[in-house]
């Protein structure tokens, strides 16, 4: 299965969950074993979820230029610009994102990701 919109739906729940400061909620959505390749930085599931202990980390986001790879049986590669405006910021922000989305049991679980700033943001 590579149906970009279905990925991309699950990556703007991420996205979502960071603009509710929901941190169930991106929590819900990555795996134990979830590993984050940042600027900053390496980050497990606990490091991105932790990211939301003081509230909302996104005002605003709109993904675009979705596209998806198969990486075998039950394994998707998303790959996609995200344009954002961080929480009490007026100026925003893009990135190039790869995210790697697994299939267990009934469930899709994001296991990795990957974020490279992108050199042209454009407003959100």
């Amino acid at each position: 299965m590579t149906d970009t919109a279905f990925f991309t739906d699950l990556e703007t729940r991420v996205w979502q969950a960071l603009v509710d400061g929901d941190a169930a909620a991106d929590a819900a959505l990555l795996a134990d074993d979830f590993l984050g390749v940042y600027s900053t930085g390496f980050y497990g599931r606990d490091g991105h979820v932790d990211q939301l202990s003081s509230g909302p980390t996104v005002a605003d986001f709109a993904l675009s230029q979705a596209r998806t790879v198969a990486l075998g049986e039950g394994r998707v590669l998303l790959a996609y610009r995200a344009d954002y405006r961080r929480t009490g910021a007026t100026v925003p922000e893009a990135m190039y994102v790869s995210s790697i989305w697994e299939r267990r049991g009934d469930a899709w679980l994001n296991t990795f990701s990957q974020d490279s700033n992108a050199a042209d943001p454009a407003p959100v």
